[in-house]
């Protein structure tokens, strides 16, 4: 027996696609406090020195956490080259925005204080900013983008024909995910703010997470309603082969009312997902109120891990649905790598995957505690 056929296609797809959402809910549960607290900045650190303490929280942090973006996007360009071919050349602009607001976080956080100068530091601080609010916006658009269809085609060639602009991602829909987004991972920056800083930082974001908890339960349940109600989703009509060979126009599908539902109809345990996101967010609440701080970041997390997962097996088995040619949309079962590639590349994430939660882990442990003005007065010059 060749080793790759140990596990038949269909099951490495799967597994592939529970291993991308892993991924993105990874990047979203780590890198998501880093980009809430930047986009917190401006608003609970009023000093130079609360804003020092607010950056060394996430300052050791963000490079590990970015891991998780690097390993999403490097994953969807192996295992789903589709998908790669699509998402990041139809979303070339949106692509670019994101990176340098991303590319600004790291200078900003190497520079700001090199200068004892107002103005010098109030620039780093904007940026900082932008670098946690606009990617927490973007990412919430693009998903937003998804769920409606993306405006692509493919001929017969299989070459891809992408059909849309920059500004017709900024719809209505996609705007209201954006948003829920952004409130998500500024609860989250909230409840790691609580768990990190004390006195005026930690009660200022105590405040704004009180307020982001409730706007995230809020969106939510508004972007589920008009995505019932508003916006149509796409269901297979043609028999399906799991295990074939990777052509996205070997199928039919059409629009429809309501097909984002389907699943959950006829799998009622599904529901566990969006309920989680609901009641994470719940817990983080009033974990703040109750100024469990712990319990209050487990609660953010597991808000996000619910709401990324309600839109994963709404859309299953799309991943990437097309608005002008249904037919085109692309499927676990029809555009991924080989049965090959996908085995070799479980073989390795087997292996890597554990090694980075392991530093991870050991990276947290080492930090644990909280930052606060005698942290940033240490002689060692290890402060941002």
């Amino acid at each position: 027996m060749i080793l790759h056929q140990l596990i038949d296609y269909e099951t490495l797809r799967l597994i592939w696609w529970v291993l991308l959402g892993v991924l993105l809910i990874g990047f979203a549960v780590t890198d998501g406090f880093d980009l809430g607290a930047g986009t917190l900045l401006p608003f609970v650190a009023k000093t130079d020195m609360e804003r020092r303490i607010v950056i060394n929280t996430i300052g050791p942090v963000w490079e590990g956490n970015q891991t998780w973006l690097i390993l999403g996007g490097g994953a969807i360009f192996a295992a789903w080259p589709p998908l790669y071919a699509v998402s990041f050349s139809g979303f070339y602009l949106a692509m670019f925005i994101i990176l340098a607001s991303l590319i600004v976080r790291p200078v900003g956080f190497k520079f700001r204080s090199k200068r004892d100068s107002d103005t010098w530091r109030a620039a780093w601080d904007c940026a900082l900013f932008i670098g946690g609010f606009v990617p927490s916006l973007i990412f919430g658009v693009a998903v937003g983008n998804v769920l409606q269809g993306v405006p692509f085609r493919l001929n017969s060639d299989l070459r891809i024909f992408y059909e849309g602009s920059f500004f017709g991602l900024l719809n209505p829909f996609a705007l209201l995910c954006g948003l829920l987004s952004v409130s998500m991972l500024v609860m989250h920056g909230s409840a790691w703010l609580v768990l990190k800083t004390s006195g005026p930082v930690a009660q200022r974001a105590r405040t704004y997470g009180g307020m982001a908890a409730p706007t995230t339960i809020i969106l939510f349940v508004l972007a589920g309603l008009w995505l019932w109600l508003g916006v149509g989703g796409y269901r297979i009509t043609s028999a399906i082969d799991p295990a074939g060979p990777s052509n996205p126009l070997a199928k039919t599908v059409i629009e429809e009312s309501g097909a984002w539902f389907v699943n959950y109809a006829s799998h009622p345990w599904l529901l566990l997902a969006p309920i989680l996101g609901l009641v994470g967010a719940a817990g983080a609440f009033f974990g703040l109120k109750a100024r469990r701080e712990v319990a209050t970041l487990l609660s953010s997390a597991l808000s996000i891990f619910g709401i990324i997962s309600t839109v994963g097996v709404a859309m299953f088995p799309f991943i990437l649905p097309s608005s002008v040619d249904p037919r085109s949309s692309l499927m676990v079962w029809d555009s991924s790598s080989s049965h090959m590639t996908l085995f070799i590349m479980l073989f390795v994430t087997a292996i890597f995957i554990p090694l980075i939660v392991m530093y991870t882990s050991w990276v947290y442990h080492v930090l644990w505690g909280k930052v606060d003005e005698a942290a940033i007065n240490d002689e060692s010059g290890h402060a941002y």
